[in-house]
């Protein structure tokens, strides 16, 4: 009861202090301004009312932190009255949450999803045995009676295609000139040419450059064959996007450009998905078309022994839910092709020898023929009874594989129907066979050519009519294998250097979107009359966001990030990419350039003479980023920090000077930040005597540009590493004459090699460098073992070699890395990072530890640079051995979305337990959780418990057999990225049995956030006269540490094509979060409790107006209806766990 009353006292005190302190600073600030303006120049009066803004702007987050603190004290009040009961407010902070023993507010706990088909289960359950199926080699031999459709006919939708990869064996541009836009002209001829003729499209990235080539005579073409539904636009995505190596950012964002492209150029959106060429497929995937509007889909490129299953259950058309949620809403119908591939043979029915016939693309006397030796027939008068016969038993056999009477059949393959023969070949036959169909009742067919919506709305209403329902699954279709013990676990890893380029971009995109929006919102601001300033070149600028947006959407094709296109076609998307990322940098330092401005109408945009520059450049799209250096000189120069993420941030800021020593203070107070000079090595023991590594430390508020003064300082002045170098039996020569250099001898030289902070203690290998040990601040201590590992493939000269999509390791497996010559050690010890640097041949790799408070500091940062070019067919890995009791399981992520159990099987081949790992992969057992978290997508697995590896590069001398008809050889000097976390789990974790459901930590959910997003450091040329300037700060604090600002992203004006609109995109993801690991001392940041989010107060003071949720593609029709929409203040909006929520608003 004391303590009850001694709390209220303390909140009503601290609130009327605070309140009183807070309006006699605004009273006195607001006197001085006006006393100031009486004796002030008119020409000063815009930059006093600034100044003015600014104070206001500070005493504003003044008052929100000390509300925050005050909930905080009532939470605590009413936790002390209630004992535990939930207190009323949406974000709880940490501090007071953790408190509790039992779960944190709002996590997720692991559970076992029960209902349904669980993948996980099926894998369990089946015996891989590959046994040989007949006609259907994969398969079984089908059975039919003949009157199975006496009461309900079989009804067939023969649906033509034309598989267009936006790259593969040719550019994009080149397989367009060559043949997709003969592909497009024809169907408009063919289609036009008889109503009864059908077809479905699926990339628009090709559909919007002919759009640009014809006349607006064929457009009203196009129109009209898609309103009377001949022409259907399936999935609508700028490319049919890979769903292993795609960062769910990517995957959405090119969805949207092709459905905005869709909505605005032919007033249309799809309601299908189509994915039959990606290898192997996601359930984020699922969720985001769902979240777009889709209802259905089908998906090709799913391991053949599940198939099989499948088939055999008659569970090949299914609701698609996703693992995480327990209720229907995330449903989506999948229909999953049942055969080897999505070509005609294996399309019409389980008898390839027999469905080629049926391809009258192969008629004889044509380029392409049937391997099986029997050609197709012209249909005529005689021979149309048994050819009919013949297909009708092919659609007979291949109906029995699904509940319903409705049968699905795809007519097509990859770049199919270039020429008009074609078209006339296919269809003309075809509908010979389908008159003959209604000629004849008593077989029982309706066969029409139809799209995939003809087919989706027929199977729905026989569902329905029968009172049936399609069975619900769970789970991911990873690894693909298309036979016999060839799985797709090698494009997991192809082609790394573009992985992390394609990464890369995508950060640099989200920032530019994100700072552009808040730039054109403050402009409109500024003005008064919601328009923009003259001098500021908006369209420009859009026309860039958009080649970037489009870039990136055109990378996530199923061979293009995955790595598995030729040569000259990957030096093309690096090409893409390379000039997206300098492109957008214009964007972005034109929006931070006015942002800071303290007087606006000194901006000047002169795109030669830039008024700052980002401090990294690549120099080619092959190239890795270097830092510019920066002159120090005795005046200040200016370096702008933008921090992209939503949450307020302690971070390590990095440039390259030029003499060693400098100091570096907060422009706007004054206040000196800590600091560290390293070297920068030229060699592994040489260091420049030019070049010298400045980092200090940033405190970076969220979606802030903050401006630091850097100058030259006095002698000796700033903090420089230390530095210690081992080699085994042959101590190096170190050339560093600025920095002090030790060499260990004797028993020093032999004991573990140690770093600390106040968060973790790590011990490696003196011999190697490499880690053995880590200890938290807690007291957990695990033995974690860094190894790194050569693979090599299969040998024999009629053998399958790994190749750009399949790993085939050979029978040794992996064995652990070993040089003839021992490695270079270096450690480095200084008061804002510590790091040790092995410098074996093929790769360096460095272990850092951050001198931070906050997260930043609790995770240990592991880089490698690989270079491999010297090998043949080799792959290298690198491998964690800990002692977490993990068992056989393993969690990886799906796209950064969620994360999904896996479990290492010993009845599958090594090659078959390798998943695919956007972001994070984690083991664990009751007491603790390890977790690796990644800035690049590659192959990951745990081989043995306690064991994690990841595969880093990959070098292969031939081709897999695959279609490519070339190895992988164009390896680069390639960078990956790391953060390596120990967790506690706490408050009693269970194992769940079963196929459980884990989230990643609040703490690694925010590693992952930062890794990802790394603050943006721009400088300010040298002989630039620097203007006034002053931070930019959006926000009053930071987002809750579970929201997720995924976009902010600028709309085209309706009326005005390639302009901006008023009008952005809120793209918002509601983290799900582990319940047993809270970590010691809590968390800086808040978490929401409970569903409803206040969205006004989470994004204080930005002005949110015309709020209105949407699907998230953005789609107008898929708008809630008006009396639907909540237009007044406060916007309370349900953000459930998971889901991602998407809005169409202005920033007034």
């Amino acid at each position: 009861m004391k303590r009850s009353r001694l709390l209220a006292v303390l909140v009503g005190g601290v609130f009327c202090v605070a309140v009183m302190s807070l309006y006699r600073m605004l009273e006195l600030m607001q006197g001085a301004e006006l006393q100031q303006r009486g004796n002030t120049p008119s020409g000063q009066v815009d930059e006093d009312l600034y100044r003015l803004q600014e104070k206001i702007d500070r005493l504003e987050r003044l008052l929100s932190d000390n509300n925050r603190l005050v909930a905080t004290l009532r939470d605590a009040l009413i936790r002390s009255k209630a004992s535990g009961e939930p207190g009323g407010r949406a974000n709880v902070s940490s501090d007071s949450a953790h408190r509790q023993p039992a779960v944190l507010p709002g996590c997720r706990l692991a559970e076992e999803m029960k209902d349904g088909v669980q993948l996980l289960d099926v894998y369990d359950l089946l015996p891989f045995d590959n046994a040989d199926g007949g006609a259907w080699k994969q398969g079984f031999d089908i059975r039919y009676q003949g009157n199975e459709w006496d009461k309900q006919p079989l009804e067939v939708f023969l649906v033509p295609h034309s598989h267009n990869d936006p790259g593969w064996l040719k550019t994009f541009d080149r397989y367009y000139d060559d043949q997709t836009k003969h592909i497009l002209n024809n169907m408009l001829i063919k289609l036009t040419e008889d109503s009864r003729r059908k077809m479905i499209w699926a990339e628009i990235s090709y559909f919007s450059k002919w759009w640009n080539d014809i006349s607006e005579k064929q457009r009203e073409t196009v129109r009209r064959l898609l309103g009377a539904g001949q022409l259907e636009l399936v999935t609508g995505g700028w490319v049919m996007a890979d769903e292993a190596n795609s960062h769910y950012y990517a995957l959405l964002d090119q969805l949207m450009e092709g459905h905005q492209w869709m909505e605005r150029h032919l007033g249309v959106s799809p309601s299908s998905g189509w994915a039959i060429d990606p290898f192997g497929h996601s359930p984020s995937m699922a969720y985001l078309l769902k979240g777009a509007g889709l209802s259905n889909m089908v998906i090709q490129r799913v391991h053949y022994a599940v198939k099989k299953h499948f088939a055999q259950q008659q569970t090949l058309e299914f609701l698609w839910r996703q693992s995480w949620d327990s209720s229907p809403r995330s449903d989506i119908t999948c229909h999953m092709m049942p055969f080897y591939s999505y070509d005609v043979p294996h399309t019409c029915g389980p008898n390839p020898a027999v469905c080629c016939q049926f391809d009258f693309h192969r008629l004889p006397g044509g380029r392409v023929f049937c391997p099986w030796r029997i050609p197709p027939q012209p249909i005529t008068e005689q021979n149309i009874k048994e050819r009919a016969g013949v297909l009708l038993d092919q659609y007979r056999q291949k109906s029995r594989l699904f509940r319903s009477p409705v049968l699905f059949v795809p007519l097509g393959d990859d770049f199919r129907f270039v020429d008009a023969s074609e078209w006339d070949a296919q269809f003309t036959n075809y509908q010979k066979l389908f008159d003959y169909f209604d000629k004849h009742p008593e077989l029982h067919v309706k066969a029409r050519f139809g799209t995939l919506s003809d087919y989706f709305q027929a199977l729905q209403r026989r569902l329905s009519t029968a009172g049936d329902s399609l069975p619900t699954l769970r789970g991911d279709f990873f690894t693909y294998a298309d036979r016999d013990d060839h799985y797709w676990s090698g494009y997991f890893t192809s082609r790394p250097f573009y992985k992390r380029l394609d990464r890369t971009l995508e950060a640099t995109l989200r920032a530019t979107e994100i700072l552009f929006s808040l730039a054109l919102a403050e402009m409109r601001r500024f003005r008064g009359d919601g328009r923009l300033p003259e001098g500021f070149p908006a369209s420009e600028h859009f026309g860039r966001l958009t080649a970037g947006r489009r870039s990136l959407a055109l990378f996530q094709h199923h061979d293009a990030v995955t790595g598995t296109a030729r040569d000259p076609v990957v030096v093309d998307y690096g090409t893409r990419l390379f000039q997206s990322i300098l492109n957008l940098h214009q964007v972005l330092q034109s929006s931070a350039h006015w942002l800071l401005l303290l007087d606006k109408s000194q901006y000047h945009h002169d795109q030669s003479k830039p008024f700052m520059l980002t401090d990294d450049v690549m120099s080619s799209q092959d190239a890795l980023p270097q830092k510019i250096p920066f002159t120090l000189r005795n005046e200040p120069r200016s370096l702008v920090v933008f921090n992209p993420t939503e949450q307020w941030r302690s971070t390590v800021v990095s440039v390259v000077v030029d003499a060693p020593d400098a100091r570096v203070v907060d422009a706007e107070t004054g206040r000196p930040m800590a600091a560290q000079i390293s070297a920068v090595w030229a060699e592994p023991s040489r260091a420049s005597t030019e070049s010298f590594q400045l980092d200090f430390v940033a405190e970076l508020p969220p979606l802030a540009l903050v401006v630091y003064h850097v100058t030259r300082a006095s002698p000796g002045s700033t903090h420089r590493a230390h530095y210690t170098f081992h080699r085994r039996g042959d101590p190096p020569t170190v050339q560093a004459e600025h920095f002090k250099v030790s060499h260990p001898q004797g028993a020093e030289a032999d004991a573990p090699l140690s770093l600390s902070n106040n968060h973790i203690q790590i011990w490696s290998s003196p011999e190697t460098g490499l880690l053995q040990k880590l200890r938290l601040q807690s007291g957990l201590v695990r033995q974690v073992q860094v190894q790194f590992l050569w693979y090599g493939t299969r040998t024999g000269a009629n053998r399958d070699k790994s190749g750009a999509y399949l790993f085939l390791p050979g029978e040794e497996g992996g064995q652990v890395y070993s040089s003839s010559e021992p490695p270079l050690v270096r450690v480095t010890r200084g008061p804002v990072f510590s790091d040790i640097t092995s410098c074996f041949r093929h790769f360096t790799h460095t272990l850092r530890l951050f001198h931070l408070d906050g997260h930043a500091g609790r995770s240990l940062e592991i880089s490698n640079m690989v270079d491999i070019r010297s090998e043949v067919n080799r792959e290298l890995a690198m491998r964690l051995v800990s002692g977490v009791a993990s068992g056989n399981r393993f969690y990886s992520d799906l796209n950064g979305f969620q994360m999904q159990q896996r479990r290492t099987l010993a009845k599958l081949p090594l090659q078959a337990n390798f998943y695919p790992m956007t972001t994070a992969a984690f083991l664990q057992d009751t007491v603790s959780r390890m977790t690796l978290l990644a800035a690049q997508s590659q192959a990951v697995a745990s081989l043995r418990p306690g064991e994690l590896e990841v595969v880093l590069d990959r070098r292969l001398q031939q081709d897999d057999n695959r279609g490519l008809g070339q190895g992988v050889t164009d390896n680069k000097l390639t960078a990956s990225l790391y953060h390596l976390l120990l967790e506690d789990r706490r408050g009693g974790a269970q194992e769940v049995k079963g196929a459980s459901v884990e989230h990643l930590s609040l703490l690694a959910h925010l590693t992952s956030l930062s890794l990802s997003h790394p603050p943006i450091t721009m400088v300010i040329p040298d002989n630039s006269q620097v203007p006034k300037l002053r931070p930019f700060l959006p926000l009053h604090s930071s987002l809750p540490c579970d929201l997720h600002l995924l976009n902010l992203r600028t709309l085209e004006d309706r009326q005005e094509a390639g302009s901006p609109s008023q009008e952005v995109a809120l793209l918002l993801h509601r983290k799900g979060f582990d319940c047993s690991s809270a970590p010691e001392p809590p968390l800086e940041c808040t978490w929401s409790m409970h569903e409803e989010v206040d969205l006004d107060a989470v994004f204080s003071p930005l002005p949110l107006r015309s709020l209105r949720r949407s699907a998230l593609t953005l789609l107008r029709q898929h708008d809630p209806p008006e009396s639907a929409q909540q237009q007044q203040s406060p916007r309370i909006t349900r953000l459930r766990p998971m889901e991602i929520s998407a809005f169409r608003l202005e920033l007034d």
